[in-house]
């Protein structure tokens, strides 16, 4: 009997061959790729990716999925599965390293409610992957492909922006799934930019301070900065008026360079 999914874990089967297939396609398959599975579910899509890849790694969380996709998947040597939260994975160390720099592809269906802690997990490890392909909850991906002066814009779509290349591919509808959820999801599809942050913390916590307050300005929010990083900006109004930065702005108008700016100028 096939494993229910379980809403606990926040799972929604894909099961429509249709999208599917769109998923397949976009990841441009070869012999020679690494995938990286998060989330298999019953493995429908797992179904094509052993198909089409050298070498398929899945990553469940389920005690009761992993011992299914064991079985269904025992007769094709190029898929394993790893029992573990991708919340805490190392993926350089995943199977014996033998994932390494820029050699795997990710492919993912994320549980809307953890969607953007996993994000930021990846971002960290994104020196694994040529490529990510993942399907979340629409209105996240709206969130990070977001421009500047959409008020969807926020702290997650500069720290999407600072590594990787975000595009929208296509929308899936509730149908596709099984248990069918209550809201559209989508398709992204991130690769790694060459951008050289040498204090990831220290940008992450200058863009979290300007979208503290979203109605406020970006003055305001940098005065209400914790007391470290306000040291390093020294005035607000003068910081950002150096960054050629009205202070009368809001955090979503500023574009990933004009960030990228301020970031340089830290003390």
């Amino acid at each position: 009997m096939k494993p229910f999914a379980k809403k606990s874990l926040g799972q929604n089967f894909l099961v429509d061959s249709n999208y599917i297939e769109k998923i397949v396609a976009v990841l441009s398959l070869s012999q020679e790729d690494t995938v990286i599975e998060i989330g298999p579910g019953r493995g429908a899509l797992t179904e094509k990716l052993v198909e089409k890849a050298g070498k398929v790694i899945a990553v469940e969380i389920d005690n009761y999925l992993v011992p299914f996709l064991e079985d269904k998947f025992s007769q094709n040597n190029n898929f394993s599965v790893v029992h573990e939260d991708a919340l805490q994975i190392d993926f350089r160390a995943i199977n014996n390293s033998q994932l390494t720099i820029n050699n795997g592809k990710l492919v993912a269906n994320l549980p809307y409610y953890i969607s953007t802690a996993i994000l930021q997990r990846l971002i960290e490890q994104r020196k694994c992957f040529s490529g990510m392909v993942l399907m979340l909850q629409r209105e996240v991906v709206e969130r990070i492909t977001a421009e500047p002066g959409n008020s969807e814009r926020g702290f997650l779509t500069v720290l999407v922006e600072a590594y990787m290349s975000a595009q929208k591919l296509f929308d899936v509808p509730p149908e596709a799934f099984r248990p069918a959820p209550k809201v559209w999801s989508a398709v992204v599809r991130l690769e790694p930019k060459a951008i050289d942050i040498a204090d990831e913390k220290l940008f992450r916590e200058l863009i979290s301070a300007g979208f503290a307050y979203k109605r406020k300005t970006i003055l305001n929010n940098f005065k209400n900065a914790p007391q470290k990083l306000k040291e390093r900006t020294g005035d607000a109004e003068k910081f950002l008026e150096t960054g050629d930065i009205d202070p009368r702005r809001r955090a979503e108008t500023l574009s990933f360079e004009e960030w990228l700016e301020l970031y340089k100028m830290l003390k």
